[in-house]
Formats: structure tokens, sequence, C-alpha cells
């Protein structure tokens, strides 16, 4: 029965929730701090026409065992050690209409597996698996490989080989049914069952099971009913990588409602890694919440071992104590004892019926089913049983044939031990359990999830509405009134406006001279070094001796011998001047740069738009911008000019002993002295131009890297910070002008306020309306869920009257944000 059918008042809860999340993104303010995607993801799990409860675990935890306990059916296959990477699902059907559609892997995906459990068993994969007699004589390997291991389920090894034969095995038998790429599909009249219980049969056949990628079965049961679908997944430690992936790929899924999690602490001691990871994913899906059923499987192996009994309450009490969902089952022995329950002695309880297969007589003895030896394990040696009210008859006792025993308790002791084995396997206690959360709890828990994820969008929307709505309400009514209070603060604005600029400043100032926040400063300084570092490249290469000893002797006619010293002379003092050039070219782009991005940045903020609505002009500020980038830009030209200045004269390093400059120096004078003429100069070039570079590349070093930038910061600074303190003390005394302007402009802003007010106020009605439509509806369907304690908030009437408050003129806002409240935001 759909929802709509079981509660009418929730028909059109789907509609009503979305316009509430609709309502949500129309607030940009709102949307920024609620996930409206977690509120979907809750309504899509509270009207979905299905449920589906996910069983996960290894895959030797009694998944499959405690499934058919749980409908005391024998649908899927069971058997220790044995894994398989099938999913199987199963969903409600009417009286007649049960049926079964099986879906077998390719013959692609076949082949992966078993390239894979050869792997795992140190066996070569045939190349072709189409060829049978290869697939055959592995078969006899992997049989071999049991065998010395002692047995199906004695090692990993032995349980991978046990999966490699039934994978083969399967393989050959439903060769015609498997294709070659796609998974094919059969419903059960395909393969001529007439029920579904022979198909099941077919199904649970190890293997058949190995080669089927999907099974879905649709059964009569009550547990069954209201949407609700089982999914039996493979083991998480499964030995084919992929089919463990296919567990943790469904719980994570957002269509996974809640988690049948099935652990085998009670026979390991212990939380294996796999164990960790899915509790871990299963947490991560926010989607299932604290719909998780832990049921601690096989605690009968608990009764007979005080060690595990101790370490598994000890797991249980640490890492469990804040769920509320634990249980304690025997898969194995409250499915067995339901099944036995319509057994007699006729069929030896089942021994010639129920277990045949087990029983076949192997070398003239009869087998023992699992059940049968953990049946009488219960009996014999568990402590579970009561020997007053359950004696055990000396003929149990008499013979050593387990088969014999089973048969003799039951004889004897009859259907009051079926019913306490049951009790005492908690198989009865978990499907009450879960039958009552799926009959009664389910739903209303679901919508229950649903209310608390809208409640806080709820609340913040109903906030949002009344603030925006007494704010509209408490507005001026009429162009006069708007008049009058724009004009009374006014001289507020103008002196916000000039703290407004003179922060700003303190920032753009800050940003530049203590970070690298300024990218355009960055660039032209970046731009500066580069400059200054080719150009004394270019200046030393080009170095000509021959020109400065002209340049030298010219100075100097009555001689012809112009001394090394001179030569220097003349160089450092080019050098100096050359580079002067290059250091004041960059200097002056620096300043103009900065201050023309500054006035671009302020003439796009929002104080810079209200000064302009306030005066019709920006009151002087790119004006004094301007004048005070020519100031700057001739500070700064002034620093470059003494700074290169510096470096006509050598620096103290130049004459150090023991330095790589005074041995070039050395050296230098003894080449250049060995002849007073001309030529002996020119020989000597090489050792000058190094002798040069060795001073002047330290010097451009220190400017470009420790100097230089610092003085420009400073000369920014010391004429930035003083001038925007003049301008913001400008701006305020702008009052008498500003109110004359304002004057002329006002009446048709104060009738444009007016309009929009109105708008806005109509607008939030309807959105008001809306939202309480809305909610009034959710609450509704949360009633019939007998969920009133979490009705959702509307917004009444009286919330709507507007409170009696006084009114400070500094801080009347209106709708179209022309006031100064809203300039709090530098935009840039």
């Amino acid at each position: 029965m759909t929802l709509p059918n079981l509660f009418p008042q929730c028909q059109d809860l789907q509609s009503q929730v979305e316009a509430v999340l609709q309502l949500l993104q129309q607030e940009p303010s709102l949307r920024s701090q609620h996930d409206g995607s977690v509120v979907q993801s809750s309504l899509r799990k509270a009207i979905a026409p299905t449920f589906e409860i996910v069983f996960a675990g290894t895959f030797s935890a009694g998944k499959s065992m405690l499934i058919n306990a749980l409908l005391e059916r024998e649908l899927l296959y069971s058997a220790e050690g044995h894994a398989t990477g099938t999913e199987c699902k199963i969903a409600f059907a009417k009286v007649g209409e049960e049926r079964v559609v099986l879906t077998f892997l390719s013959e692609v995906e076949v082949r992966e597996q078993i390239q894979a459990l050869c792997q795992l068993v140190g066996q070569i994969a045939p190349i072709n698996i189409n060829q049978i007699e290869s697939l055959k004589q592995l078969q006899t390997l992997t049989l071999a490989i049991i065998e010395q291991e002692g047995g199906k389920s004695k090692s990993k090894r032995a349980k991978d080989a046990d999966a490699l034969n039934l994978l083969i095995e399967g393989f050959i038998i439903n060769r015609d049914r498997i294709s070659s790429l796609a998974n094919a599909t059969y419903s059960m009249e395909q393969f001529g069952f007439e029920n579904l219980k022979k198909a099941a049969d077919y199904a649970r056949r190890g293997a058949n099971s190995a080669v089927l990628k999907r099974v879905e079965y649709y059964c009569h049961h009550p547990l069954l009913q209201d949407g609700n679908v089982i999914i039996d997944t493979p083991g998480i430690d499964a030995p084919i990588k992929k089919d463990a992936l296919l567990t943790f790929e469904k719980i994570q899924n957002p269509d996974t409602s809640a988690v049948v999690f099935v652990l085998k602490t009670a026979s390991t001691g212990e939380l294996t890694s796999d164990e960790t990871e899915l509790s871990e994913t299963i947490q991560n899906n926010s989607g299932i919440r604290d719909r998780v059923f832990y049921v601690f499987n096989r605690i009968d192996e608990t009764w007979r071992n005080e060690q595990l009994r101790s370490r598994l309450n000890h797991i249980v009490a640490s890492q469990f104590r804040n769920s509320s969902k634990i249980y304690k089952t025997s898969g194995l022995l409250g499915f067995y004892g339901s099944q036995i329950k319509n057994t007699s002695i006729g069929d030896r309880f089942g021994l010639d019926s129920i277990f045949a297969e087990s029983v076949k007589s192997v070398g003239g003895e009869e087998g023992t089913p699992q059940f049968v030896n953990e049946f009488n394990s219960y009996c014999l040696v568990s402590g579970k049983l009561d020997i007053a009210k359950f004696p055990i008859p000396y003929s149990v006792l008499e013979t050593n044939a387990k088969n014999e025993k089973y048969v003799r308790l039951l004889g004897s002791l009859g259907t009051n031990l079926i019913n306490q084995l049951i009790k005492d396997s908690g198989i009865e206690e978990f499907r009450a359990a879960i039958t009552n959360y799926l009959t009664y709890e389910k739903r209303p828990l679901l919508f229950a999830d649903l209310a608390d994820d809208l409640q806080p969008i709820c609340i913040a929307l109903r906030q949002s509405y009344l603030e925006t709505w007494h704010r509209l309400e408490s507005q001026p009514r009429d162009i006069e009134a708007i008049k009058s209070q724009e004009l009374q603060k006014l001289g507020h604005d103008l002196k916000q406006i000039g703290d407004l600029f003179r922060e700003h400043i303190a920032q753009e100032l800050n940003d530049a001279v203590a970070s690298n926040k300024n990218q355009g400063l960055e660039t032209d300084y970046r731009k500066l070094k580069e400059n200054m570092v080719r150009r004394l490249d270019e200046l030393l290469e080009n170095f000509s001796v021959a020109d400065v000893h002209q340049r030298a002797q010219a100075s100097h006619r009555r001689n012809s011998v112009v001394p090394l010293m001179g030569i220097l002379a003349e160089g450092f003092y080019f050098l100096a001047n050359e580079l002067e050039e290059v250091l004041v070219e960059n200097s002056q782009k620096i300043a103009v740069n900065f201050f023309q991005n500054l006035i671009e940045t302020i003439k796009k903020t929002t104080y810079y738009r209200e000064l302009y609505r306030l005066l019709g002009n920006d009151g002087g500020i790119e004006l004094r911008l301007e004048n005070l980038a020519q100031t700057a830009s001739a500070a700064i030209v002034n620093e470059a000019r003494t700074e290169c200045d510096r470096y006509v004269r050598e620096r103290p390093e130049f004459y150090a002993e023991e330095t790589n400059i005074i041995y070039q120096l050395r050296q230098t004078l003894q080449q250049a002295c060995r002849g007073y003429d001309y030529q002996s100069m020119i020989e000597s070039e090489p050792a000058i131009r190094q002798l040069l570079k060795l001073d002047f590349e330290l010097k451009v070093k220190d400017t470009i890297m420790r100097t230089f930038r610092q003085t420009i910061n400073q000369t920014f600074s010391t004429h930035l910070l003083a001038s925007a303190e003049k301008q913001s003390d400008a701006i305020l005394q702008q009052y008498d002008r500003a109110r004359d302007y304002l004057a002329q402009t006002l009446e048709k802003e104060a009738q444009v306020k007016l309009d929009k007010n109105r708008s806005l106020q109509v607008a939030i009605e309807k959105n008001i309306a809306i939202y309480n439509e809305s909610i009034s509806g959710i609450n509704q369907c949360l009633e019939a869920l007998d969920l009133s304690r979490k009705k959702l908030p509307i917004i009444s009437e009286i919330d709507l009257s507007v409170p009696t408050v006084i009114v400070d003129i500094a801080d009347v806002i209106d709708a179209d944000s022309f006031v100064v409240d809203g300039l709090q935001d530098l935009e840039t």
C-alpha cells in the first residue's frame, strides 16, 4: 500500500517540502548555511515505495542463514567457508505470485574470477575456459588442495580452492545459460520450475550459486510488506576483491535505508579490519543514520568458551555502547530449529528429509549435518539447558553415534526442547525487534528524521522573513518623512564614508607593505629588479676601457699617461649614472601604477558610490590622490638618485684584506702598470671589468633586495596615511554642500524607496504565505503519524505585528541599500 493510501494527509508532502527548499534557494545568505541535499535525501527515504535493508558482513558471518531464519524459509545458500559474489534481493509478492529471477555472470566475469582464484591458490588459469578438459584438470587440482589442507574449511587456501571448484562446476553445468559478454536473465518459468521452492533449491546449490550474479526472490511474508526489501550482499572479505567492493558500494548507495551488520566477533573474539572499515563506511552514509542493527551471530560458540564470551562482552560494551540495536544470535540453530518443528521420529527429525543430502552414506557411514553437531553440543556441553527442566535421558549417553544422539534427544524431550533452542538462539528476539521496527517504527522515524532536517531551515526562514517584515513595517510611509529621515542622518553618513575611506587606505597599505597581496606592486617591483640586473650586465659587457681612457686623458690634456685609478674612477661614475636612469624610470612607473590602481579600486567601493549620491562628486578623493601620486613619485625619484649617487664611492670591502676583490685589484694594478702607453691599459680591460663587476653587483643586490623596497613602502605610508586623515576630515566638512545637493534628488529617491518597499513587502508576504501553506501541510502529515512533537514553526499573525521599539535615526535601513549601514563591506 502506498504512502498516500496509508496517510492521505501526506499525499502532497513532496511538493510541500520542495516548496520550502525553493524558498531557501531564494535567500542567498541562508542557502550557504543550510544543506538542502540532506533534506532531499530524508524526503526520498520517507516517501520511497521501497525500504532496502542491506545485510552486510564477512562471508562466513552467517548473513544468508540469518535471513533464512528471519523469514523461516530456506531461500539463500549458506555453507561454512563458501564465498559467493551473488547479490540476493528478496521482495514482497502476493499469495500465488511468488517467483524467482536469476541473472548469470557473463563468460568474461567467470574468466576473471577463475583467474583471480587461481592466483590465490597458486594454480595457472586456463587460457580458454571453454575447453572443458582444461577446466576439469584444474578442478582435480583444486580437490587435491582441499584434501591436502584437511578439508574445505580448514584454511583460507582450502576455502579459496573450494570456491574455485564450485565456480568451475557451475560454469560447466550452466554453460548454455551463460552469455559471452552480457548478463543473461531467466525467469523460473524458463527453467520449468513450478514454484519458488524449486527455483530456490536450484539457486542454493553451491555450483549454481557460484555463477549467479544476482538472484531476485519475490515471496509472500509479512516482514516484506510496505515495500521492505532485503538485500544479501557478498562478504566484505570475499576472495574476489570485486565482489567485496559490491558490498561497500551498496552501503554507500543513497537508496540504502537500513543495514543489518552481521559480525562474527562471537566466534573470533575480535573485530576484523574489514569489519572496522565497513563500520566506518556505514557511519559515513548520512542516509542510513542510526538505522543499523548490529547482529553478533554464531553466539553458540561463546556458550562453551568463557574467553570468547568475555571478549565479546568487552567489545560490545566498549565499541557499541552508543547503539540500542544490538542482538546476539545463532542463525544456524534458530533457522533449523524452526524447520524441524514440522518433523517427527518418522523421518528421524529431518535426517531423512531436510538433511538428507548431508546424511548420504559415504563408505558405509552416515554424514553428520553441521546443525546436528551444534544441536548435540547445545544439549550436552553448552550449559544453556536447565537440567531439571530438560533431563538428559541415559539412552543418549549410551550411544556414540551423533545422529542417533540427536534422534534420541528429540524423541525424549520433544517440542519443548525445540522451542527452548529457538529461544536461546536469539532469532525470535531479533525477528520481533526488526518486525516491530519495520511495522510500527520505520515510517514514523523516517518522517521524524525529515522533520529534524527541516527544522533548522524553517527556523532560519521564519526568522529572516520576520526580520524583513518588521524592518519594512517600521519604514516611513510617505515622502516627506523619508526626506526628513535622510537629511537627519546625513552627518552620520558622511562621517562613516570618511572613516571607511581611511580604513580602506590603511588596509591597502597593509597589503602593499606587509604582504605580497598587492599583485600590481609586486609585479612592478619585480620588473625593477630584473631591469637593474639586466642593465648592469649590459653595461659591464659593453664597458670600453678605450672610451674611458680617452675621457680621462681629455680631462688632463697636459699629461699623456692615465693612471689605473683614473680609469676606475671614470668607470664608477659611468656605471652609477647609467644605473640611476634605470632606477629612476622604474621608480616612477611603480608610483604611477600604484596610485592609478588605488584610485580604480576606490571607485569600485560602495562608500565611493554613496559619496557620489550624497555630493554629486567624490569629494575631492581622486584629485587628492592624483596630486599625492606626483608628490610621492618625486620623493621616490629623489631617493633613487640618492641611492645611485652612493654607487660612485667604493664599498668598504673594496680594500679589505684577504678578499677576492683586493686580490683582483692587485692583479689588475700589476697588469695595467707594466707600461705607460695606451695599449697596456687596453690589455687590462677584462681584469678591469671583473673588478667593476665585483663591486657593483653587490651594490645593486643590496639596493633591490634590501633597501629600496623599504624606501618605497615608507614613502607610500608616510604620504598616504596623512593624506587619508585630511581627506576623511574634508568629506565631513562638506555637510552643507551635501544637504543642498541631496535636497534636489531626495524626493525622487524617496518615491523609489517607497515603491521598492511596497514591492518587497508584497514579495515577502507571498513567500510567507507559501511557507505557511507548505509547513501546515507537512505538520498535518506529522500529526497523522503521531509526530506532533516534531511539528515545524509557522508564521502567525501575532508574529507579524510590529513590536513597539525606539529606532535610532542612525540605524534606519531602507530596502534598496541606499543608506550606509550596508557599506561596511568594502566591495572591490
